[in-house]
């Protein structure tokens, strides 16, 4: 076979490859395999060195003709390609404007803030202040002024987290005098230093315990706590508060029992439980076959934490109470597992 004969078989097999090509890849790898460096091509011109003066100029124009025909015939299948792509690619990116939107459900306040604003519009509707302090405490206002002896369980370090001093220099041990509040109870002190009786407060905000996360327990959770004091405050005033607002949450056909109790900063001391709302009283498994749930402690103010604010409690009287948000939401909603309520779980929010 001459040159020109194999000059002429390998444009005839490449434009059938080029006509062929699928894609702009595709192409480029035919291409290369005719034209490169080591493409078919250029291995027969390689050996144009080896003919003769008279062949040379014959087999030169054929391989010149050759080249131009195939470089003619690759840009014409690219541009007819890359046409083909770009309206492949409009075709797939274009838009339906007469479908419909997609929907974006609207944000809301997470359901302890929902408890925490309804509770809060409750007592404000009672007369009550709304109230606020630090969430890092001093062991002074936490416990002592509350009248936690020095040995009392929840000043120790197991149950309560002390502030530790970890700046250049500072103590390598923990402050004792500086903590996470374990309750909002700080923030009745306070108020009763800075205000004389009537004192009628709520004090709503974030404590801290060193509990393992369970279905029952949080370290970081929500407390709202109120203090009345005025003269002439009974315990029937505290019940009827109570038992009030426990209705205004679960519903008018709740009922309440006091049972008692002890706190260190009320006394006598209470706990409130309210009638099962599964069962109305009659027990069930969420209530333990008892009809009752527990909701909140409670109890008239001890004299001495009136002795720590300077008031004569032979004057004065008053109540406290506190109750846990998420224990309300775990009830209210037979929420099986507080750590529901904090783990982000966008399922389980959007049914509140």
């Amino acid at each position: 076979m001459s040159i020109i004969t194999e000059l002429e078989s390998l444009r005839d097999s490449a434009l059938e490859r080029i006509s062929q090509a699928a894609d702009l890849a595709a192409l480029d790898a035919v291409r290369v395999d005719v034209l490169g460096k080591k493409g078919s091509l250029t291995g027969v011109l390689r050996g144009l060195g080896a003919l003769s003066a008279e062949e040379r100029p014959a087999v030169g124009k054929v391989s010149n003709e050759v080249r131009a025909a195939l470089e003619q015939a690759l840009e014409e299948r690219k541009a007819l390609l890359a046409e083909a792509a770009l309206s492949a690619r409009v075709a797939a990116d274009a838009v339906d404007v007469t479908l419909p939107g997609r929907k974006r459900l609207p944000g809301r306040a997470h359901l302890i803030n929902q408890i925490t604003a309804e509770v809060v519009d409750i007592f404000t509707g009672l007369g009550y202040a709304i109230a606020e302090g630090p969430e890092a405490e001093l062991d002074y206002y936490n416990f002592t002024a509350l009248n936690h002896p020095p040995t009392h369980p929840a000043r120790s370090a197991t149950d309560t987290f002390y502030v530790r001093d970890l700046s250049e220099g500072g103590a390598s041990g923990p402050i004792t005098d500086v903590l996470l509040r374990t309750h909002t109870s700080p923030v009745q002190v306070r108020v009763l230093e800075q205000q004389k009786p009537p004192v009628y407060v709520l004090a709503p905000g974030r404590v801290y315990r060193r509990d393992i996360a369970d279905p029952s327990h949080l370290p970081q959770f929500h407390q709202i706590e109120g203090l009345v004091v005025d003269e002439g405050i009974t315990f029937g005033d505290l019940k009827g508060t109570l038992d009030y607002v426990c209705k205004e949450l679960f519903g008018k056909d709740r009922k309440t029992r006091f049972r008692p109790h002890f706190f260190p900063f009320t006394e006598p001391s209470a706990e409130v439980d309210v009638s099962c709302g599964i069962c109305a009283g009659s027990g069930c498994r969420f209530c333990k076959y008892t009809g009752w749930q527990e909701i909140l402690g409670c109890g008239m103010v001890d004299p001495n934490v009136f002795g720590y604010v300077d008031i004569d409690p032979e004057v004065y009287t008053g109540f406290a109470f506190g109750m846990g948000v998420e224990r309300i939401a775990a009830l209210r909603y037979d929420i099986p597992d507080l750590r529901m309520l904090v783990e982000g779980d966008m399922r389980f929010l959007r049914q509140f």
